[in-house]
């Protein structure tokens, strides 16, 4: 499926990713890896072991690209130009290995560009939740979107 154009992002839609991921032990330790994050509460399990988690925490930008990256099948692909940025991140509970992610967004303001005649501009509130329903991620995100080509 394409993504939605700024004319479908209409303020208080709901886009659910229709997808779920489960995140590995690998997938924490890469990310960790290419991102030079030798952060020991996620890549020591003596360590963690040691801590209230009791066990490695997956890496909290992981889970952010994770949750953001989910939506771009139904939501953005072909029909981004940019993003603009990234608000209000919280992490509410943490991520481990074995943990499955879902994500829903949230259409909550959009507005036409003054310098792009093709773009609006959309913010989204993206939510991630684990396999117990519970919050793991939340941030608002402002992105550039292309409007319905005229036909």
């Amino acid at each position: 499926m394409s993504g939605l154009w700024f004319e479908d992002l209409t303020e208080g839609r709901v886009i659910d990713a229709e997808w779920t991921r489960t995140v590995t032990e690998a997938d924490n330790v890469m990310f960790c890896g290419m991102t030079m994050n030798v952060q020991k509460l996620h890549l020591d399990a003596e360590f963690a072991a040691s801590t209230e988690f009791g066990r490695p925490l997956v890496n909290s930008l992981y889970t952010l690209g994770l949750m953001i990256g989910m939506s771009v099948h139904n939501l953005t692909m072909g029909t981004l130009v940019a993003n603009l940025g990234m608000t209000d991140v919280v992490f509410p509970k943490p991520v481990f290995a074995g943990d499955t992610i879902s994500t829903a967004t949230t259409v909550i303001s959009r507005r036409e560009s003054k310098s792009r005649p093709n773009a609006g501009i959309v913010t989204f509130e993206h939510v991630a939740t684990n396999q117990r329903g519970e919050v793991v991620a939340n941030c608002s995100r402002q992105a550039w979107m292309v409007r319905k080509p005229v036909a």
